[in-house]
């Protein structure tokens, strides 16, 4: 059994330039973009209303600085997924299927959250849901593959 050569760490311009592959990484741009835009705009709310303990709780700091985060975090992985490095590629497959599952697990748990940042937290799930549906699309798949 020979050892399996290493995968280049990045995806050939070639076949990062095929219009589709453009497109599909153009809109995972966009969509990510739009969830850290939302995150950091609900964070400005969180500091804006944080005199009124009713609309901002202890969770929703915690919540909402952990989105912004991950979100700038998301937003690196997306760029450096469009110059065809395979491993931030891996990590926004990875990073937006597991933040899809926790934003569907804040939005239906009871009491844990207000009304407000789930119907925020719901709007970044779809978002986000946009983002795997693309980033896990066959040819986006089949060009980080190496095919």
């Amino acid at each position: 059994m020979s050892p399996r050569a290493p995968r280049p760490a990045t995806v050939p311009a070639d076949r990062l330039a095929r219009p589709r592959i453009r497109q599909a990484l153009r809109t995972v741009r966009l969509l990510v973009g739009c969830y850290a835009a939302l995150s950091v705009l609900t964070l400005g709310a969180v500091v804006l209303l944080r005199d009124h303990p009713g609309t901002v709780t202890d969770a929703v700091w915690v919540r909402t600085v952990i989105v912004v985060v991950t979100s700038l975090l998301m937003v690196s992985f997306a760029a450096r997924t469009a110059r065809g490095h395979g491993r931030s590629y891996l990590r926004l497959r990875v990073a937006s299927a597991v933040m899809v599952a926790v934003i569907a697990a804040v939005v239906v748990l009871p009491g844990a959250f207000p009304a407000w940042l789930k119907i925020e937290q719901g709007a970044c799930g779809v978002l986000l849901a946009g983002v795997v549906l693309f980033a896990n699309g066959a040819r986006v798949r089949a060009v980080f593959a190496g095919r």
